[in-house]
């Protein structure tokens, strides 16, 4: 790493330091192999030149974002790149792909909120500042795009700042890959929220951090195709179990005992808690509290992350039930007991505790006791109980805390892991690894053994991942690197971890032979390894051992080692916990039976943490790593403190330096072309003469110099250790030489300018002497002259003076005979002048008499014609008077003929009801009387019958004497005669069945006829009303025309003529079927009531009716089917407005479908904008039907307003079809066809819900439109605006010597944005859109524009830079002469939105910046920006062209005291901009920004005006 230097008086180096670790200073003597350097803090000292490293004297004051780009790439240079950017609050830094991360000790809510992770989103690697979500982004990318597992590796010591890292890596992966899950929480939120779970139970304050993570942790993050997480595990590693029973002072305990202990009351006394000092296990240390740290809110807290990963509130109370008996287990204390070396409970406070211990873990309080002073010893005969002494029962006690502990902590990361659960089908993941840094204590344990064991592990890794990326870099240049090599740490590994004579190895022998000490195993280790390089012994102790690890040598302490790696459980223990009659403590421990098949071979926690570390290395070798290396800055954690040493030591343990050191065994320095021509161009000017490869100019350049061993690369000059040194060396030489010609030529300058200061003075003095003679000959002569004109004026007034007396004499006299003359004229002209108009009024008065008498006989004779004239028009007006009585009287005789046709027709029903009842009565009682008569009928024929038998079986009786036969004759004669009668009634039935059947018919006939009476009389009153109306309404038009000839003829005067009275044109009629089909929504509901209410004549007549109504409706879906294939074409503009809208509210205003219940239209129109706007790409096509809607908006606007707004009360509507027909009638007067007024285009109406509706359906589509016109400008610039934002980066191909190198000129770039916008313009300007939509448009667009340049100025370091302010500035320039000529009304305050980029860039291009006061820039420069832009662009500026400097150290440091002092409030330190997406109109904005005069002239679409359905369009 050391590069040998040349050693130059001036030259700038670096000498190390045994407190600041090094120091900057300049040489200023060189004597041999020693030099003399005066430090920049006053101090001289004098070092060997191979003790001193060179300095980049062209170093940015304010560091590199990548110290791979540090021409020096050393130890100092490092550290120093470090300092300088954590004074200016950058507290991360690249080292190629390796992130570093220094603490600030305060908070930066700016640099972490949603609107950076966006901004980081898809951004390539480098490209922005230097962040954690960069890091996770490319292992996000690389993942998606390659298909490859990733793994970030976080380490640091204690304090550094890695779980908080971590927490960030975990959010911008939650971020990326989140996704919204319909049902329970999502995965990410369950990972984000295990974190303060995990730091509940794992975390506690150490002496160099509050809140430090006492486990390591590997998160492995789960991914499906689509890149959204699916599953996620954690895996924790060495737990330190000790912390549970031993707390040094000033640490603290697991922070979930002292959140148990500010529990809300109902918990504490739940628990039977107090105050932290009151347990055993807590006071061993004075720290209970932290600082800015609340325990009851954290608790709090703590219980809603358990509920979001899935611990369920039983399953919490016994978690925490478990802590607290931990708690309580600590406080129970042991003293003698009766017999020998046996104990007890010491009192009742420890009596309390044990019976609390057991009421917690809900097991036996005497199993409990037993468990703690007794152990049992199985052998092959017998059991023997052995008592343990006090001493070895409060070690029992620590041991059941320690397992108890440590077995819920295990459950925990269980639990987690199964309520998260694992994608089984996913391929890919992403690993965070947070885990502990290099340790080394004034007393190491074994904790630390294992700890450092894990970075050595790690580091080899890292060493690999290291030397690989740099083959890769070398491979990707195409340069040769077969003879780099490096040496990594295999060899400690084997030390610690080979099998079977590493130090772990004969750990575990140790621990299986009951009798081994510490110090037998100490002598076992020096017995060992005494001849081992990495191994050695500490000369004053007899048990500690000494390892050379790779950040440095650690000496170890051997007196807990073999306590501390056995791994078991005492079976009391466990079989005192698995009898437990709380589930959750059972399910911590094993059974005996399970745990015996476990324990039959020797485990040891040594053993089970190299395995787990085996493990985690093959997961990590399966993966692409990311490092990030988090460094403490100091030990008091404090903000703004660096401690030199301390940092650098952390470099060394996190393998920074071992990374330099593996740079440095290759090509340390690697230059651009451009920036290696450009910085030592110098050293041979005349190679860069008419070359304009930058390549060939390097090679020439370097072969110039002889120098060897450097590789020309593809895109860079890789240079080996010391060249760099070489070259700079060589430079200040020449730079040296140059200032001394300099100088000389300064030396002759200044003595020139003083001769010529002191000849141009003489020559001044002889000047004004010479000057002051001649003033006084020229005042003699002045005086001479001056005598001469008096004289000469004073002889020439007198002269004038005689001449004027003379001169005026002569006039006067003259005046006076002229004046005499001219009034002797003036009454000669007087008395001619009276004489002629005495004349004229005497003529004039002779010719008045004439015409006054002419007049009079003219008047008489005109009187009388008229009067003739008068009295001919009266005679015609009472014939009309005459023909409208007749009307009148026909009018009154239709409507008496319609009410007797009524009366008949209603009387007719009456008759046809009556008749119709009658008949049914009448056959109700036929039909009774023949049933009765057919049972009669029946039961007479059965009589009849029976006797017929009867007589029947007495004839066939044969008599047994014989007797004389009677008959009787009466008897039989009347049955008879009843038989006869029967009969006779029988056929009378049936004749009387006929002609009642007969009648039914007849009367069925009757019905028939009178039903088709009525039907047509319902007909004829239809058309009688229909002639009634016409003859209404022509009679009303002829009342008002007899009432305008009245008017006029009263109103003519006796001159005028008759023939000059105008004639009533005729009024031209609307057809009644154009009416019902452009003004009729029928409505289902009222259709089913008429039919529920109507008599069976009005049946039929709503048949005919629906019939009608069909006929209507399906004319009025031809005529919208019309409409909307004619609108869905671009059939234009007329008058600068928009066709199509203009035609579809003049039609629904017409159809009357503003005042509809229900109708189908609306649905219509908007199905149909909704499908043309699905090509969103077409901004000519969505700039069309912007212009359309937005129109139609405003007229629906204007036009609409809803029901009961008015105070006027409509009339009911009607509930029949010829009802509504007589109100379309009577609402549509003949006024309504004349033409309309040429102002009264929009006509307002009281609009229903559907009108409603579709006014704000209508309403969001035009601001979607408007939207997406607005992001598709958005887009096509985002590209030119990128290209604009990388052009410092092209631009850098720009020498200083004026020969360029680069192919395109970044001007296009602006000349492009500009050509979008004209375009953009164009094309809203050809389709008509109002004009506030266009700026509001491009005021949001400059807003984004604004932001994008705005936001790449804080976020890239390489366009804050002067020549980048000079290149902006001149852009903006372009933009505001667009403004300018796009005019006010499609421009607006676009220009005004661009305000922090113009004050930004104006600060930029300002000279002498250091000069500059704090209020200056806040007042006058830049007053819109906050103090973090501010200070951001003042500790980001560099000037590329001048070497200016950037503002005062004073300004600097008064910005980040405002800063500190507003830390804590997110808003005022969120530095970046954000992007406005609402929509910035309304639709009264809208409706104010046109006019209803704008659509007088429009002409509807001429497609629809030849269709007859749409005749009221040429009205």
């Amino acid at each position: 790493m050391a590069a040998t230097i040349s050693p130059v008086v001036g030259s700038l180096v670096w000498v190390e330091d045994s407190e600041e670790a090094w120091l900057d200073g300049e040489i200023v003597e060189v004597k041999g192999e020693e030099i003399k350097v005066l430090c920049t803090s006053g101090k001289t000292v004098v070092v060997k030149t191979s003790n001193a490293y060179p300095k980049d004297p062209e170093a940015p004051p304010c560091g590199v974002d990548d110290m791979t780009k540090l021409a020096y790439l050393h130890e100092p240079g490092v550290l120093d790149n470090l300092r300088s950017r954590y004074d200016i609050n950058e507290i991360y830094t690249y080292t190629g792909n390796i992130l570093i991360a220094v603490n600030p000790f305060m908070r930066l809510p700016h640099l972490y909120d949603s609107h950076m992770m966006a901004q980081y989103k898809g951004a390539a690697f480098g490209e922005l500042s230097p962040h954690p979500f960069a890091v996770a982004d490319a292992a996000y990318r690389l993942m998606i795009n390659d298909g490859v597992s990733q793994a970030i590796l976080v380490s640091g010591e204690s304090g550094a700042g890695k779980t908080e890292s971590t927490k960030l890596l975990m959010r911008y992966l939650a971020y990326m890959g989140g996704r919204a899950v319909a049902e329970g929480r999502t995965v990410e939120q369950q990972v984000l929220e295990s974190n303060p779970v995990l730091e509940a139970f794992g975390n506690a304050k150490t002496v160099r951090n509050n809140n430090s993570s006492r486990f390591g942790k590997f998160v492995e993050i789960q991914f499906d195709q689509s890149g959204r997480i699916s599953g996620a595990a954690i895996r924790t590693y060495l737990l330190e179990r000790s912390r549970v029973c031993q707390v040094s002072n000033p640490e603290r305990n697991y922070h979930c005992f002292y959140m148990l202990c500010a529990a809300p009351p109902e918990d504490v006394q739940r628990y039977k808690l107090g105050h932290p000092r009151t347990f055993h296990y807590l006071n061993q240390s004075d720290c209970y509290e932290l600082d800015g740290v609340d325990d009851s809110e954290e608790y709090k807290a703590t219980r809603k992350a358990m509920d979001i990963v899935g611990i369920s509130t039983d399953e919490q109370d016994a978690i925490f039930r478990v802590v607290a008996a931990v708690l309580h287990l600590g406080n129970i204390e042991f003293a003698k007991g009766k017999e020998t070396d046996s104990s007890m409970p010491k009192d009742e406070k420890s009596w309390f505790h044990l019976k609390t211990v057991a009421e917690l873990l809900m097991c036996d309080v005497k199993a409990l006791e037993d468990s703690l002073c007794k152990r049992v010893i199985v052998t092959r005969d017998e059991t023997i109980t052995k008592w343990l002494d006090p001493e070895a029962a409060a070690v029992s006690r620590d041991a059941l805390a320690k397992v108890v502990y440590s077995r819920l902590f295990d459950w925990l990361v269980d639990k987690i892991n199964k309520t998260i659960g694992q994608d089984p089908n996913s391929k890919v993941l992403i690993g965070v690894l947070d885990i502990y840094g290099f340790e080394s204590f004034k007393t190491n344990s074994f904790e630390q053994f294992c700890i450092n064991l894990t970075n050595e592990k790690l580091q080899q890794h890292f060493n690999q991942h290291v030397f690989k990326m740099e083959q890769e870099e070398y491979t990707k240049e195409e340069i040769d690197w077969s003879y780099i090599d490096f040496v990594d740490n295999q060899d400690i590994l084997d030390l610690i971890e080979k099998k079977p004579g590493g130090i772990i190895a004969l750990l575990d022998e140790a621990c299986m032979f009951p009798r081994s000490t510490h110090e037998t195993f100490a002598q076992k280790l020096y017995q060992t390894f005494k001849n081992h390089q990495r191994f050695s012994k500490p000369k004053l102790s007899r048990t500690d051992f000494t390892i050379g690890h790779y950040a440095g040598d650690v000496t170890y302490q051997t007196e807990l080692f073999l306590d501390k790696n056995k791994d078991y459980v005492v079976a009391e223990h466990q079989s005192l916990l698995c009898a437990s009659k709380c589930s959750f403590v059972s399910g911590l421990f094993l059974s005996l039976v399970e745990d015996s098949a476990k324990s039959s071979k020797f485990s040891s926690i040594g053993s089970r943490f190299k395995l787990q570390l085996q493990q985690l290395l093959e997961t990590l070798s399966h993966t692409e790593p990311h490092y990030i290396r988090c460094v403490k800055p100091n030990n008091v954690l404090k903000p703004a403190i660096f401690e030199n040493k301390n940092v650098l030591q952390q470099l060394r343990c996190g393998g920074v330096m071992e990374a330099i050191r593996i740079s440095c065994a290759g090509y340390p320095t690697r230059k651009a072309f451009a920036e290696f021509v450009d910085r030592f161009g110098l050293l041979a000017p005349e190679v860069l003469d008419g070359s304009t490869d930058e390549v060939n100019a390097c090679k020439r350049l370097l072969d110039k110099v002889a120098l060897e061993g450097y590789q020309i690369g593809k895109t860079k000059v890789f240079l080996r250790a010391g060249q760099m040194a070489e070259l700079d060396t060589r430079r200040t030489e020449v730079l040296g030489r140059s200032a001394s010609i300099i100088q000389r030529k300064v030396r002759s300058y200044l003595a020139r300018r003083s001769y010529a200061k002191l000849r141009l003075s003489a020559i001044r003095i002889q000047s004004a002497c010479r000057g002051q003679l001649a003033r006084h000959v020229y005042e003699g002569l002045r005086r001479e002259a001056s005598c001469l004109m008096i004289q000469r004026h004073l002889r020439m007034y007198f002269a004038r003076k005689a001449y004027q007396d003379l001169y005026f004499s002569a006039v006067s006299i003259q005046t006076g005979i002229r004046g005499l003359t001219a009034r002797n004229e003036l009454r000669l002209r007087r008395q001619t002048r009276a004489a002629i108009i005495i004349q004229s009024h005497g003529r004039k008065f002779l010719a008045r008499l004439h015409y006054t008498r002419t007049k009079k006989a003219a008047i008489i004779t005109q009187c009388a014609w008229r009067g003739r004239v008068a009295r001919l028009e009266l005679r015609k007006l009472k014939m009309a008077a005459r023909e409208t009585g007749a009307l009148q009287a026909a009018k009154n005789k239709l409507e008496k003929q319609v009410e007797e046709l009524t009366w008949r027709l209603q009387l007719e029903k009456r008759m046809r009801a009556d008749l119709e009842e009658a008949k049914t009565q009448e056959n109700e009682k036929l039909k009774s009387a023949l049933q009765e008569m057919q049972v009669q009928f029946k039961e007479t024929k059965v009589m009849f019958e029976k006797e017929r038998e009867a007589a029947r079986r007495a004839e066939e009786k044969v008599p047994i004497i014989q007797e004389v036969p009677v008959v009787d004759h009466a008897m039989m004669d009347q049955l008879t005669n009843e038989n006869e009668k029967l009969k006779a009634l029988v056929n009378s039935l049936e004749k009387k069945i006929d002609e009642t059947e007969k009648k039914y018919e007849e009367a069925n006939k009757i019905s028939e006829e009178r039903l088709k009476q009525a039907l047509d009389a319902e007909s004829k009153i239809l058309q009688l009303k229909t002639t009634m109306q016409r003859i209404q309404e022509k009679f009303s038009d002829i009342e008002s025309e007899n009432e305008a000839l009245r008017l006029q003829s009263l109103q003519s005067t006796p001159v005028k003529k008759a023939s000059e009275h105008p004639r009533i044109p005729p009024i031209p009629s609307t057809p009644e079927t154009q009416r019902l089909e452009n003004g009729h929504h029928s409505s289902e509901e009222d259709g089913a009531n008429e039919l529920q209410g109507a008599t069976p004549v009005k049946k039929f007549g709503t048949e005919a009716d629906s019939k009608l109504r069909r006929s209507v409706v399906e004319r009025q879906h031809e005529s919208v089917d019309a409409l909307i294939n004619c609108v869905v074409k671009n059939i234009g503009f007329s008058q600068g407005k928009p066709v199509a809208a203009f035609t579809i509210y003049k039609c629904l205003l017409q159809w009357k479908s503003f005042e509809a219940e229900r109708t189908s239209v609306f649905d219509r129109l908007i199905q149909m904008i909704g499908s043309e706007i699905e090509n969103q790409d077409n901004n000519d096509h969505m700039a069309y039907w912007l212009s359309n809607t937005s129109a139609l908006l405003f007229l629906l606007q204007r036009s609409l307003k809803a029901a009961g707004t008015t105070s006027h009360r409509k009339p009911p509507a009607p509930t029949s079809l010829f009802g509504r027909m007589t109100m379309g009638f009577r609402s549509s007067p003949s006024s309504a066809n004349l033409p309309a007024p040429a102002l009264d285009v929009v006509r307002q109406v009281e609009a229903k819900y559907p009108a409603l509706l579709f006014k704000q359906q209508l309403t969001a589509y035009v601001e979607k439109i408007y939207g997406i016109l607005r992001d598709n400008l958005k887009k096509e610039l985002s590209s030119l605006l990128s290209l604009c934002i990388q052009a410092p980066r092209t631009a850098k191909g720009v020498l200083r010597s004026g020969k360029s190198f680069g192919k395109d000129s970044p001007a296009s770039h602006w000349q492009s944005i500009i050509d979008s916008l004209s375009t953009f313009l164009s094309t809203l300007k050809e389709n008509f859109v109002p004009p506030i939509l266009v700026k509001e448009i491009y005021t949001q667009t400059f807003s984004y524009i604004n932001v994008q340049l705005f936001n790449s100025l804080l976020l890239r370091r390489e366009c804050c830079t002067f020549s980048n302010g000079e290149y902006v500035k001149s852009g903006l320039a372009e933009l505001e002469l667009w403004c300018c000529q796009a005019k006010e009304e499609y421009a607006g305050s676009s220009w005004d939105e661009l305000k922090h980029i113009r004050q930004a860039v104006g600060f930029l291009v300002i000279h002498q910046k250091y000069r500059i006061s704090y209020d200056e820039i806040i007042n006058d420069l830049c007053p819109i920006l906050s103090v973090q832009q501010l200070y951001r662009i003042c500790t980001l500026y560099f000037d590329d062209n001048y070497n200016t400097r950037s503002v005062s150290p004073d300004v600097i440091s008064s910005m980040r005291i405002l800063m500190t002092e507003d830390s804590n409030n997110a808003v005022s330190n969120s530095f970046l901009l954000d992007d406005n997406s609402s929509i910035p109109f309304s639709v009264e904005d809208l409706s104010t920004s046109l006019q209803e005069k704008d659509f007088t002239d429009v002409k509807p679409a001429d497609e629809l005006l030849e269709n007859p359905a749409f005749e009221f369009l040429h009205e």
